[in-house]
């Protein structure tokens, strides 16, 4: 489970913000609220950001996704540059280094990760987990002039010669060690646990144009995501859905993909030869199944309306997080749903997880309205300040002059007492002086 991530000189965040999933020791709701198995610590199983358009929310989103891929997806080249752009709304800032640092839970052990790049090379890192006290794993150091990478593990770990050459030898100036460590074939037990935590847990974001149906479907075939749970997760969204219905077939290859496959991507040639041996394709269609009035109809997927078909996927997701330990970031959850289905989602995922986390932005001021089913720790906002930097603070942070009890969040937003709103100017468009 993530405990708090911090972000520093990246995107639209110069100075160091700290997202946290501890829960204050408010007792409203703690028992739907709060995940299961984390021992003393009291963590949360939802994190909603509000704010602005170009306010940062994504930012964070994004830098979590970052981290993950900087992990699973070690560069393969030293001359490859990091996806991130350093703060560039200052004359500093984009010669500076930036860093983000993580604290999770995997297994029991509560590891606290840290690593500082720029878009060319990881400067340091570093890995520790709680044994009681914080205890060193490795330091990380990179000799710019050389791109070389310098590992030291810590004193209380166990050592292994060889690993340490190859981890050495395999983590390039652009690699995190943890990413380097996939290209060994080794085993180390903390840095196996680590890149578990990374793999299994960490989901990528999921984006409002992100198309999950190919992800949940194909989950759903190998097992992974019960079949009988989204049914009924989409049964209780009013959809008039009585079933999924997954075919594989094979049908002929179409005119031109070879050539297509050959010219345009990197498709491997024993590939292309296989399917020009076979001369089939294998196709996996989807369609669901409609009861209206006592009758059966089947629709194709692709033929159900945008809300029908980001629903299906977010049914796909919770019933994953219901079953696994896992965590999901979106981006515009309620985008193409209902205000109340967006509600009810939540209020689906928070009721029925149990060690799963849900971080995600928002726009749907209405959720605010509802304090009798919100906690305050679980509010964000992100904001932007005099020189466009962005700044993230929870609800939990202000005190009963800004936020009594019995006040309306809804409306306090609203008129900007909370910040995170667009300051906008006037509706008059003067277009004398158009072109001047």
């Amino acid at each position: 489970m993530i405990i708090e991530f911090s972000v520093e000189n990246f995107g639209s965040i110069r100075d160091r913000q700290t997202l946290s999933f501890e829960a204050t020791r408010a007792e409203d709701l703690a028992e739907h609220y709060l995940l299961e198995g984390t021992g003393e610590l009291r963590l949360l199983k939802m994190a909603m950001i509000y704010g602005a358009n170009a306010s940062g929310k994504t930012t964070i989103l994004k830098a979590l996704d970052f981290l993950r891929d900087l992990v699973a997806k070690p560069a393969e080249k030293k001359s490859d540059e990091l996806s991130f752009e350093p703060f560039l709304f200052d004359s500093q800032s984009r010669f500076k280094t930036s860093f983000i640092t993580i604290d999770f839970l995997q297994n029991n052990t509560r590891y606290a990760y840290g690593i500082e790049f720029t878009k060319h090379a990881v400067i340091s890192e570093q890995l520790s987990f709680y044994n009681p006290r914080l205890t060193n794993i490795y330091k990380r150091t990179t000799d710019l002039d050389q791109q070389y990478t310098e590992i030291t593990f810590g004193g209380k770990i166990k050592k292994d010669k060889i690993l340490e050459r190859q981890l050495s030898a395999n983590t390039l100036w652009n690699n995190s060690v943890l990413g380097g460590f996939l290209k060994t074939n080794m085993e180390h037990q903390e840095l196996t646990s680590v890149n578990s935590w990374f793999f299994d847990y960490l989901s990528p974001i999921i984006l409002s144009s992100s198309e999950l149906d190919s992800y949940v479907t194909n989950n759903i075939n190998t097992g992974t995501i019960s079949k009988d749970h989204v049914v009924s997760i989409l049964k209780k969204a009013d959809f008039q859905i009585s079933d999924v219905l997954i075919k594989d077939e094979e049908r002929d290859l179409p005119e031109g993909l070879l050539d297509f496959l050959e010219e345009t991507t990197k498709t491997p040639k024993e590939q292309i030869e296989r399917l020009r041996k076979k001369g089939k394709i294998n196709r996996r269609s989807l369609e669901l199944e409609h009861t209206v009035n006592g009758d059966r109809y089947t629709l194709p997927f692709e033929k159900e309306s945008e809300g029908t078909k980001r629903y299906y996927g977010f049914a796909g997701i919770l019933a994953l997080a219901m079953k696994e330990s896992t965590s999901f970031s979106v981006d515009e959850l309620e985008c193409s749903l209902h205000p109340d289905l967006y509600a009810h989602f939540i209020l689906s995922f928070i009721m029925n997880v149990k060690k799963s986390q849900l971080l995600f932005t928002t726009h749907n001021r209405e959720l605010l309205g509802k304090r009798d089913i919100f906690r305050n720790d679980v509010i964000w906002f992100a904001d932007k300040d005099e020189s466009c930097s962005t700044e993230i603070y929870s609800l939990a942070d202000f005190d009963s002059s800004v936020i009594r009890d019995t006040s309306s969040v809804y409306n306090a937003y609203k008129i900007g007492k909370l910040g995170g709103v667009p300051n906008l100017g006037d509706y008059y468009i003067n277009l004398d002086n158009e072109g001047e």
